[in-house]
């Protein structure tokens, strides 16, 4: 076989596999600014930082579903996650602190996340985001896209702030249904008042359904 004959083989397995986007339909937005919990199960609202956001969760979880989705071959879901306050990572004898978010039962995230600070001669408390636990060689913080946001009681008490991170995951789904579940995992025995140690939330939640 000659390398011509080669060349346009591989061009046509190549093109033959190329598809493009034909559609994008927002099947599901919210800001939440409104206070609308629509096809939210176990959801609260709060105010952080002037704006509404679904949460505080602190050893919890929020369920949303939606129904009767147009035809599509992919879905990407958005939003934004703020993690407030004290959160370890992996660091013992708290850690490993756990944030996950499943779509129809599936772990897309399953990721520790440490908002202490990396001090020279110190400990730095490890965090596996952008990556599942337990891969912990991350630095606090890593992947964040902004550092600098208030916590969620007195900066006294939680001089750790808030780490906000953008999320988006995009995977093949062809269903009529689909669930998106968000939740952590942490110890909170020891803490008087745990929401005040760590908690979460987010906000800016959009999910489109894409046909190609």
């Amino acid at each position: 076989m000659t390398k011509k004959l080669l060349l346009v083989i591989s061009f046509i397995l190549i093109f033959s596999c190329n598809k493009t986007v034909n559609g994008v339909v927002t099947v599901y937005h919210n800001d939440f600014e409104t206070g609308n919990l629509s096809n939210i199960s176990n959801g609260i609202i709060s105010q952080f930082n002037g704006s509404n956001v679904l949460g505080q969760f602190s050893n919890g979880y929020f369920t949303l579903s939606i129904n009767n989705l147009p035809e599509h071959n992919l879905i990407t879901v958005s939003f934004d996650l703020y993690i407030h306050d004290n959160w370890r990572g992996d660091l013992a004898p708290e850690g490993p602190e756990i944030w996950e978010m499943l779509i129809d039962g599936v772990p897309y995230i399953n990721a520790t996340f440490s908002n202490l600070s990396c001090i020279p001669g110190n400990t730095c408390p490890p965090q596996s985001y952008p990556f599942n636990y337990p891969n912990n060689y991350g630095n606090p913080k890593t992947g964040a896209y902004k550092t600098d946001l208030p916590g969620v009681c007195s900066l006294k008490a939680n001089p750790n702030g808030t780490t906000q991170y953008k999320i988006t995951k995009t995977f093949k789904d062809s269903g009529k249904t689909i669930t998106v579940q968000c939740l952590d995992t942490w110890d909170q025995k020891d803490y008087p008042n745990p929401m005040c140690e760590k908690s979460w939330s987010v906000d800016n939640i959009n999910i489109q359904a894409i046909t190609l």
